[in-house]
């Protein structure tokens, strides 16, 4: 493979969750962290970028996880761009051990964005010279494909957006719609399953202050659950998502 960057991580004590385990939010976080060094590596940084009013969304994505890194456990992030269009491009990742076995692999559809006028904006040369590209793909998945629509939710959550779920893009991280769909897994899943994969998919902003309504609802058969996310008040989601949940295995 050519045309990758990599960025090594140790992980820290409060990125474990009760298990004593990366969290998914940490390895979710850990992704966008990579693809943020892979723009500073291009000579222009997320806060680069920001000072210009520009920046990048995520429009789609999906993370599967087979092991979680442990407390102070090396892992190593490997990232490159598999396809570009002009306004966006598909990012690919492979998670590793500190040996370079495969631990989990994710792929995004990211869009590049003009924040003050809110739309879609031209990739400049700049990445694609120095990003260049590999057609290899982590993932043989399509994360453009439509969520089955939840018409009677079996779990409701509601948050209000606070000052810190938003990012430079000036709307709520992708990371805080993460938060909010996890907290209405059932209890007794999260306490003896793990999350293998989710798949994604982000349709309109939401922002400081708005009221947010989490609807989940468990597949038929499967330790599956399918997520809509809302802004009170509005019928057309802002993030919808499938996760998928796997036992843990007996130490």
């Amino acid at each position: 493979m050519e045309n990758y960057f990599e960025k090594e991580f140790k992980l820290r004590y409060f990125e474990m969750d009760n298990t004593g385990k990366a969290s998914p939010i940490t390895m979710m976080t850990l992704l966008q962290e990579t693809a943020a060094d892979h723009c500073a590596f291009a000579g222009h940084s997320l806060l680069s970028l920001m000072s210009q009013n520009l920046g990048w969304v995520l429009l789609s994505g999906m993370m599967e996880i087979d092991r979680y890194p442990e407390y102070n456990e090396k892992i190593i992030i490997r990232t490159w761009l598999s396809k570009y269009k002009s306004i966006r491009g598909t990012r690919e990742n492979i998670i590793y051990d500190e040996h370079y076995n495969i631990i989990g692999k994710a792929k995004g559809l990211w869009l590049f964005f003009d924040i003050e006028k809110r739309r879609p904006k031209k990739i400049p040369n700049y990445f694609r010279e120095n990003w260049l590209s590999c057609e290899e793909t982590s993932l043989d998945y399509d994360i453009s494909s439509t969520m089955q629509s939840i018409k009677s939710p079996q779990y409701l959550n509601k948050f209000i957006v606070n000052r810190y779920d938003t990012d430079t893009n000036k709307h709520v991280n992708n990371i805080s719609y993460f938060h909010w769909l996890l907290e209405s897994i059932p209890k007794e899943i999260i306490d003896n399953y793990y999350l293998h994969s989710i798949d994604g998919r982000f349709l309109s902003e939401s922002q400081y202050g708005d009221s947010i309504v989490s609807y989940t609802n468990k597949v038929d058969g499967e330790n599956s659950f399918i997520h809509e996310i809302y802004i009170e008040g509005n019928n057309n989601p802002c993030a919808t998502a499938k996760t998928i949940w796997k036992a843990m295995k007996s130490k």
